[in-house]
C-alpha cells in the first residue's frame, strides 16, 4: 500500500483523490497501528464499512502522551517531544524523516513560494533550547534551503545582532521570513519597533507563561503597528503533525491538498457541526501515515472550507501549548 502513497499524497489534484488515500491511510493504519486498532475496536467501529472520511475514527491526541503511536515496525528516525507546559509531554515517533521534510517544505512553498528565495530570522526561545522540538527541525529545514548568510536563530529580542540583521535585510530589501514564537516577537515590537515592509513575520503561537494569553486578532495588531506592515502571517501545526497550514491576509489558515481540517460537535466526538459554526478540531494529515493520520485535537475554531478555518481557542483544562494559539 506504502509503495507509491507518498508520491500520491503530495500530488492530490481532486476531492475523489483525497477520499481514496484518506480511506486507504484508514485502512492501512487500522491494520498496523495496535494502538490505534484497540481504539477503533472500543468504540465499536467497524472498518468494513467505513466508506467516506467523516465515518473515520479520530484518535484523541492525548494518546500521544502516554502510548507510542506508531504505524509499522521500523525504528523511528525522529523523535518529536511537546512542550509540556503541564509537565506531562506528548511524542511523535517519525519513521520517516524524508516524508516530514517534503510535507514541510511543499506545505511553506504552497503558503509562500519556494523556501529557498527567502531568508530566515528564528525567534524561537524556549524551543531553540530543546533538542527534540519540531518547530526547531522545521525551521532548521528552512534555512537549509535558503543558504543566506545572514539566516538563522536568535534566542532573545534584544540581541543587538538580530536587530542589525532585520536592519540590514530590509535595507537591501531581501525577501526575508521573520518567524517567531508569540511572546518573543511581542518582546521585540516592545523594545525595537522598526519598519519591515521587505520581511514577512509568521508567529507559531505560544506565550509560555511569559506574557498574559491574548488573542491572535490583538496580537497581530500591536505587530502589525510595531513593523509597519499590512498583514502578519500565522502557522499552525503541532507536534502530533507532519504537516502546517498557514493563515494569510483573509484572517484564516489555509491547509495543503494532503491535510484537512474537520469541525466536531464539542460535547460529541462523533458528531460534526456545519461549516461556519464552533466546534472541536479534528485533523486529517496524510503525511502521518507512519503515526495517525486522524487526530482529534483540543482546539476549538471554525471550518468554512474544505482547506480553510480559523482557531479560536482551546477547550478548559487543555494544555496551552505552542504551535497553536489562542485563548477567547
Amino acid at each position: 500500500m506504502l509503495r507509491n502513497y507518498t508520491h500520491d499524497i503530495f500530488s492530490i489534484q481532486s476531492e475523489d483523490d483525497f477520499q481514496r488515500l484518506a480511506l486507504s491511510a484508514f485502512r492501512y493504519q487500522y491494520a498496523h497501528n495496535l494502538i490505534y486498532q484497540k481504539y477503533v475496536d472500543l468504540i465499536e467501529c467497524n472498518p468494513s464499512k467505513v466508506n467516506d472520511i467523516y465515518q473515520i475514527p479520530f484518535l484523541p491526541i492525548s494518546f500521544f502522551k502516554n502510548h507510542r503511536i506508531v504505524s509499522g515496525t521500523q525504528e523511528p528516525e525522529l523523535i518529536f517531544g511537546s512542550s509540556g507546559t503541564t509537565g506531562l509531554r506528548s511524542f511523535h515517533y517519525v519513521l520517516s524523516a524524508d516524508v516530514y521534510k517534503t510535507s514541510l517544505l511543499k506545505s511553506f512553498e504552497l503558503a509562500f513560494g519556494p523556501a529557498s528565495q527567502f531568508a530566515y530570522v528564528c525567534l524561537l526561545p524556549s524551543y531553540a533550547e530543546r533538542n527534540d522540538s519540531s518547530l526547531i527541525y522545521m525551521a532548521h529545514e528552512l534555512i537549509q534551503q535558503s543558504k543566506h548568510p545572514l539566516s538563522g536563530f536568535y534566542l532573545h529580542a534584544e540581541d543587538k545582532k538580530l536587530i542589525n540583521v532585520l536592519i540590514e535585510l530590509e535595507k537591501t530589501q531581501q525577501p526575508t521570513i521573520l518567524l517567531g514564537v508569540t511572546f518573543a516577537l511581542l518582546d521585540l515590537a516592545a523594545v525595537s519597533p522598526m519598519p519591515l515592509k521587505s520581511i514577512r513575520i509568521i508567529e507559531t503561537g505560544g506565550m509560555k507563561g511569559r506574557r498574559r494569553e491574548m488573542v491572535r486578532q490583538e496580537v497581530h495588531e500591536i505587530l502589525k503597528k510595531a513593523f509597519s506592515v499590512d498583514v502578519v502571517y500565522s502557522e499552525y501545526g503541532m507536534t502530533e503533525l507532519l504537516s502546517q497550514a498557514y493563515m494569510h491576509a483573509d484572517g484564516l489558515f489555509h491547509a495543503p491538498p494532503w491535510m484537512r481540517i474537520l469541525c466536531r460537535e464539542t460535547e460529541d466526538p462523533f458528531a460534526w457541526v456545519p461549516p461556519g459554526k464552533t466546534g472541536g478540531i479534528n485533523v486529517i494529515d496524510l503525511a502521518n501515515i507512519y503515526s495517525s493520520c486522524f487526530i482529534e485535537t483540543q482546539d476549538l475554531g471554525k471550518v468554512y472550507s474544505n482547506t480553510s478555518f480559523e482557531i479560536i481557542g482551546r477547550f478548559d483544562h487543555s494544555d496551552i501549548r505552542g504551535c497553536n494559539l489562542m485563548v477567547i
